[in-house]
């Protein structure tokens, strides 16, 4: 019988020129979708699709989308709008939408638009195949049913346009905190924790791969929580039994990087209410966990993330700020900020700004608000902040990000950072890119060094967003 950790050995990317079918996969959105095209990959791969760089080769064309903004929904259907002209070209391709997207637009995109042939939510990529048998008999197809159950954890991911040097681990998925903003839980429903036993399994195949970083994704990864037999949300509702044999955040934490002594190990995305003094000791305690931590705060009026519904407040959010830096001193902290919420005013801007400056987040990525149908706030609240005054407070919390960021790196020049080499420099081929144990981008002379080697790397210039120095 096949085990688990067969089933978790990585899939290579099929390059024959057998007579297979095409398979053109794009992602859109956060890490998580990216994570979800390799499981998908990985599913198609297993009923007989190669996957193929060029969309005009396809047979079948999927687009894995994201939900959380309206310029991210233009986008997709732009592509779709394109990929429908191409059908006049090749008539059996193969259209669908995945994802995100599929479950709030399923009938437009189907029936009014006509633009897609099958539809899939994020629970339901086992049923792909099953789809495509479907349209080929000449049906519409679509399966956007949530579950409670899938973690997809028995499959290996094929790694899509892989640098072959980092990688991401999905160790649950879906999201019970119900943002006010945020379309999530409706679109990739409640939160459930993956066996943290394949999750170590797919670490090491990693490691012997030749993999040196991974990332473990969750939607709030400080609420995983695996006992004996099965997820389960609180651990407070656990009998003492079921108490003895769980497994939180920070356990799963210690289990990856001990299991992987060779390779660097990140995570994302923590919430402020649910992250522990205990994740942050195992941090400390573990010289191959990065030093760096995603903190969405989104605002920094107490006022507004009660409108959030974020579970904290400003005061709250710095306590633990302070609780992190209190373990370890140097930790990079990154943020998400909104700006322009509803019934936000120049002075919760300000509060905001004096949070990012006293959090001392070395970047944070920064959006204004766009009020998502179905969500808390499209049914309570007035999106009553002009686009106009959205966009001029965006720019004023960039302007005081990249005022923050640049005194963080100005303050790293003439110290000695480890850096991983990622890729190829953008401008020429004579530099390395690559980033620092704290998620923060270097560029250095190639030398004699490779993609995915570790390189000490003095620091002699910085920009905004960017170190520069040369190895040592």
């Amino acid at each position: 019988m096949e085990s688990i950790l067969d089933r978790l050995k990585d899939k290579k990317l099929d390059t024959s020129t057998s007579n297979k079918r095409k398979l053109y996969i794009e992602s859109y959105g956060c890490a998580m979708n990216f994570s979800d095209s390799e499981i998908i990959a990985s599913i198609m791969a297993d009923s007989g699709f190669q996957t193929t760089e060029d969309e005009m080769d396809a047979d079948l064309v999927l687009l894995n989308t994201c939900a959380i903004r309206d310029n991210a929904e233009q986008r997709i259907r732009n592509r779709l709008i394109h990929l429908k002209r191409n059908k006049r070209e090749k008539p059996n391709l193969i259209v669908g939408v995945l994802g995100c997207m599929a479950e709030r637009l399923k009938d437009q995109l189907l029936e009014e638009e006509k633009l897609v042939d099958l539809v899939a939510g994020p629970d339901s990529y086992r049923d792909l195949p099953k789809l495509i048998e479907e349209v080929n008999d000449g049906a519409k197809a679509i399966n956007v049913i949530l579950s409670k159950e899938e973690t997809y954890a028995d499959l290996s991911p094929v790694r899509l346009n892989s640098n072959g040097v980092t990688a991401f681990i999905s160790i649950m998925r879906g999201c019970d905190n119900m943002c006010t903003f945020c379309v999530v839980p409706f679109t990739r429903g409640r939160e459930r924790s993956r066996d943290p036993d394949s999750i170590v399994l797919e670490a090491k195949n990693l490691l012997d791969n030749g993999y040196k970083e991974i990332t473990l994704l969750g939607q709030n990864v400080d609420s995983y929580l695996w006992f004996g037999g099965g997820p389960k949300k609180e651990f407070k509702k656990l009998s003492t039994e079921e108490q003895a044999s769980s497994v939180d955040f920070a356990d799963l934490l210690e289990r990856v990087a001990i299991s992987v002594p060779g390779m660097r190990v990140r995570y994302s995305t923590s919430h402020p209410r649910d992250i522990t003094d205990k994740v942050v000791h195992t941090m400390a305690s573990h010289k191959n966990i990065c030093n760096h931590i995603h903190f969405p705060v989104q605002s920094g009026s107490s006022r507004i993330l009660d409108l959030m519904n974020r579970n904290y407040t400003r005061e709250e959010y710095l306590e633990k700020i302070d609780m992190i830096r209190g373990i370890i001193p140097n930790c990079a902290i990154s943020g998400d900020i909104i700006a322009g919420f509803c019934t936000e005013t120049e002075a919760d801007v300000e509060d905001t700004i004096s949070l990012m400056k006293q959090s001392n987040f070395c970047y944070s990525f920064m959006y204004t608000y766009s009020e998502r149908p179905g969500t808390l706030a499209a049914k309570k609240l007035q999106d009553d902040v002009s686009e106009e005054d959205k966009s001029k407070r965006l720019t004023k919390i960039i302007e005081a990000q990249n005022e923050v960021s640049k005194a963080i790196n100005h303050g790293l020049i003439g110290q000695t950072l480890e850096v991983l080499v990622e890729s190829e420099a953008k401008r020429g081929n004579a530099d390395w890119k690559g980033r620092s144990d704290e998620s923060i981008k270097v560029i250095f002379p190639k030398a004699n060094h490779a993609i995915g080697d570790l390189v000490q790397v003095k620091i002699t210039k910085a920009t905004t967003t960017t170190l520069i120095g040369v190895p040592v």
